[in-house]
């Protein structure tokens, strides 16, 4: 018997010795294999190639954003130089801010207070985003919601895109685009901080921790797809510098001004050339300037830059024909048959230049003197 203990109490480690060596080798087999799920579903998600990136949206909206520049003349001082004279001082004052460029007839979208000392300047001048330069003229503003309309006259524009389904809620991300402190284009991100609204519940205000600094004003606000949501306005600060409080007039309360103010405009102002005319030939003037006798009509000795003249065509030394059906007699007759004209209307200017008459359409414009208060 003691034979047969000992004998199982040897074959007693060899068999514990295997059976600890099996669960080893199992657990490590399950290992394997739960590192191979692992493996398997860590392949089967998509990486994350996501760098939280909005530069298409920048990229959509940016062109629609421009850069507005004008010098007026102001009196800064003034002078009794005696009893019955009195000395005024004109300076000239730098108004910087910016702008967003509203469909694809010229119209641009600003806040009132950037162009409000703008009415007798005489250089006021829109930069867009490509680089390119026009002249713009203020043809409306309404005071009480801060808003202002420019015209430029130019092709290939890029207006902002406009979602009216768009519905803001606090938290959403928007960016600020515009041109702070006239250093170039520049964009800033933040979200909308709350939203303030009319008694009838209508959307009055959009208040943002987005950077507006001076020269931001009348820039776009724009949502995370680059579609216009406000147009910066204002800051809250106590310093002068942007404390992290900003205000935007909502897009569709900007966009519906813009409308009406348009429409109004249109109603009341004449269409304009930008021509200035000069001599009117008759028989002898004919002769001397062309040596023919039978050239009628008036001379163009100067076309506006960026005017409906220019972008048809007309030039400097033109002799102005006629006017749609009518022939041209004298300055006089130009000017009745174009008042009878809108803003936006294509009239057929025929001029005759180098031996040849050339017939032109022409798109007039808004004149120097079609601003509109509200």
């Amino acid at each position: 018997m003691d034979r047969i203990a000992k004998l199982l109490q040897f074959l007693s480690w060899p068999v514990a010795c295997g059976i600890l060596v099996a669960l080893v080798i199992l657990q490590y087999q399950q290992l394997q294999q739960l590192n191979r799920r692992v493996a398997e579903v860590q392949n089967s998600i998509p990486p994350n190639t996501a760098t939280n990136s909005y530069a298409k949206a920048i990229q959509r909206a940016a062109p629609s954003v421009v850069s507005i520049n004008a010098t007026s003349m102001n009196v800064e001082s003034i002078e009794r130089a005696s009893e019955d004279r009195v000395n005024f001082y004109l300076g000239e004052r730098l108004s910087l801010g910016s702008g967003v460029i509203v469909g694809n007839k010229g119209f641009i979208l600003t806040n009132f207070h950037v162009v409000d000392t703008l009415f007798d300047a005489f250089d006021t001048e829109v930069t867009l985003n490509d680089g390119r330069r026009t002249p713009a003229t203020v043809i409306s503003y309404d005071k009480a919601n801060d808003l202002a309309i420019l015209h430029i006259n130019m092709d290939d524009l890029s207006p902002i895109p406009i979602d009216d389904d768009q519905n803001l809620a606090v938290g959403d991300l928007v960016f600020a685009i515009g041109y702070p402190r006239n250093i170039g284009q520049s964009v800033s991100q933040g979200i909308v901080s709350a939203l303030n609204y009319n008694p009838d519940t209508s959307l009055s205000i959009i208040r943002t921790d987005a950077a507006i600094n001076p020269g931001n004003s009348g820039g776009a606000l724009i949502d995370a797809n680059g579609y216009l949501v406000g147009i910066n306005s204002s800051i809250f600060s106590e310093s002068g510098n942007f404390e992290g409080i900003g205000f935007a007039t909502p897009a569709k309360v900007a966009v519906s001004a813009l409308e009406e103010m348009v429409s109004e405009a249109i109603e009341v102002n004449s269409g304009y050339l930008g021509v200035l005319t000069g001599e009117t030939l008759n028989e002898q003037s004919s002769q001397l300037f062309f040596g023919v006798d039978h050239i009628r009509g008036m001379i163009v000795e100067n076309v506006d830059e960026g005017g409906g003249a220019q972008r048809a065509g007309i030039k400097p030394g033109d002799v102005i024909t006629r006017v749609e059906d009518t022939p041209v007699i004298d300055g006089q007759n130009i000017v009745m048959e174009i008042r009878n004209k809108k803003p936006g209307d294509t009239i057929t200017i025929q001029v005759y230049r180098n031996g040849q008459t050339i017939s032109l359409p022409t798109t007039l414009g808004f004149g120097p003197a079609s601003i509109i208060g509200q």
